[in-house]
């Protein structure tokens, strides 16, 4: 993998194959069920959907957060802070992310990196770009999409500078590759097409298991 560069000039055979290879091997994507259901049950509750939230960031970033927890209460003010911008976006699919939108995911992502950093620990004060972007999936899933270090890498995207910056230019690429791709996302298929394009990109990039033969390298 080292080296290798994303393109999104991916073919929908490389996309299913992805997707599908995703939802055949990785385990976890039960609690990112949960952590769906008890933010759409509580909206509008902060405090109760942060304790939806942080279900979510406890096992699939728990690696990070091993040593010290973010401060829920944080976290509580944050959602208090931008529900009603987040309720205009929420309804929204990423094809529709325009330039006028970009001020505002600068501001939201760089709110909840604040508010999801460790409390306490070693690590206390530390960031997580991943969880930012983790959390605001769950608030507008079909607008705010998930990555990691290794996407955010392939797509030329790294967060260890200017990460509001670098998670409003994945975006434009998101969008890029989702209306590409739209055409031929499944119907009732139980997950967002942003979250399709996340299995995608995590079977290909994060765990490699679409080998290069298989997909296409820039």
């Amino acid at each position: 993998m080292k080296g290798a560069a994303a393109t999104l000039d991916i073919t929908p055979a490389e996309f299913e194959r992805g997707y599908t290879t995703f939802q055949q091997r990785e385990a976890r994507d039960p609690m990112y069920r949960v952590a769906t259901f008890l933010v759409n049950h509580f909206w509008g509750k902060p405090r109760d959907m942060a304790e939806g939230i942080g279900a979510l960031l406890l096992t699939w970033h728990q690696a990070f957060y091993r040593y010290g927890s973010f401060d829920f209460r944080l976290l509580e003010e944050a959602l208090s802070a931008s529900l009603a911008v987040i309720e205009q976006l929420r309804p929204r699919q990423i094809q529709s992310l325009a330039e006028a939108d970009e001020p505002v995911i600068h501001q939201l992502f760089s709110s909840y990196l604040d508010a999801l950093r460790v409390r306490d620990g070693g690590n206390k004060g530390r960031r997580s770009p991943v969880a930012a972007a983790k959390a605001l999936h769950l608030l507008a899933p079909e607008f705010f999409p998930l990555w990691d270090e290794k996407i955010a890498r392939a797509y030329a995207c790294h967060y260890k500078t200017y990460p509001e910056r670098k998670y409003v230019a994945f975006s434009q690429k998101m969008r890029s590759l989702a209306v590409r791709l739209e055409s031929h996302a499944p119907q009732n298929c139980g997950r967002t097409f942003l979250k399709l394009i996340d299995e995608y990109n995590y079977a290909r990039y994060t765990k490699a298991w679409i080998q290069p033969e298989e997909a296409k390298i820039a």
